[in-house]
Order: structure tokens, then C-alpha cells, then sequence
């Protein structure tokens, strides 16, 4: 028994490797997001090819597909979150991070994918880079020479700041 890559938790045989061979389609957007990285992870790169939307093949590079897959070691997926994409709906998107190294640099590629089904089918067409979300202070900015706030006494920099 071998664990699927997507990390469902699942067997692979019961889990993605049935649609990516074909054997059944998936029922949501979110079966379909797994079953790409899986493709990925095992370098099963002609499934990316066809579920890619038809209308959005054009610019699809099957060599560089298949080299990045071979040259990545696939290290997880998380969903982060997934909005419509179920079995009555014609469109969905999945937020995700794939986490996966080439040339020994670890990655984390996160995504906003989105989904369409066509004549009966889910197919993946165009994903955008999620921005690192902004931080924002919820305190006051304590400067180098402010007192430090752990009440030492001392100036910032030569207390906890150092």
C-alpha cells in the first residue's frame, strides 16, 4: 500500500491514480487539484496536458513539464481552501502550497487555482500567485533607543534588541 502524494491520506490505488489513468473523472475541482500534483509527483505529465482546459492549451510546453517534474522532488501539497468546485457547480477555485526542492533549494508555491467543468468534466484552467499577506503591527514600533519594554531599564538595543 502506498500513501497518495497529494496527502489525503489515502492509498494512491484509491485515491488519485484512478483519474489520473483515466479510470474515473473527478467530481470536484478539489480531486482534480490533487490528482495534478500527483502528476507531478510521479511524472505523470501527459494528465497535465489533458486536464488543462482545452482553450487554455496553447501555451502548454509538455518537454519543460516533463524536465521540471524530473528535476523536483515533491515534498507535500495542503489545500488551504477550496470555494465552489463540487459536483453541481461549473467553476471552483483551490487555494494551495506545493512544497517540493529542485537542486536541493526547498519551495513552497502557492496558488490560487482555478477550475471549469466542460461538457461534464473538470479541467484546471489558470492559477495565480498568492501574495504573502501583509503584516500589520498591532503595537506600538519601539525604536532602538526607546526603553526596552521588559521593564530592564536599559535602552532597547542593549536589551532585548540585541
Amino acid at each position: 500500500m502506498e500513501n497518495c502524494p497529494c496527502g489525503s491520506g489515502k492509498n494512491y490505488a484509491d485515491c488519485c491514480e484512478p483519474i489520473i489513468k483515466g479510470a474515473v473523472a473527478a467530481e470536484k475541482a478539489q480531486q482534480l487539484m490533487r490528482a495534478r500534483y500527483c502528476a507531478y509527483a510521479k511524472k505523470q505529465t501527459d494528465f497535465l496536458l489533458e486536464s488543462l482546459h482545452p482553450d487554455h492549451r496553447e501555451d502548454y510546453d509538455p518537454k519543460q513539464t516533463q524536465k521540471w517534474a524530473e528535476e523536483s522532488e515533491w515534498g507535500g501539497l495542503e489545500i488551504i481552501s477550496t470555494e465552489n468546485g463540487g459536483p453541481e457547480d461549473t467553476s471552483g477555485t483551490v487555494e494551495f502550497i506545493a512544497d517540493y526542492t529542485v537542486k536541493g533549494r526547498r519551495n513552497r508555491h502557492h496558488e490560487l487555482a482555478s477550475f471549469e467543468k466542460h461538457e461534464g468534466a473538470w479541467y484546471f484552467t489558470d492559477g495565480a500567485a498568492v501574495p504573502p499577506k501583509q503584516v500589520v503591527r498591532t503595537g506600538p514600533k519601539i525604536g532602538r533607543n526607546d526603553p526596552c519594554p521588559c521593564g530592564s531599564g536599559k535602552k532597547y538595543k542593549k536589551c532585548c534588541g540585541s
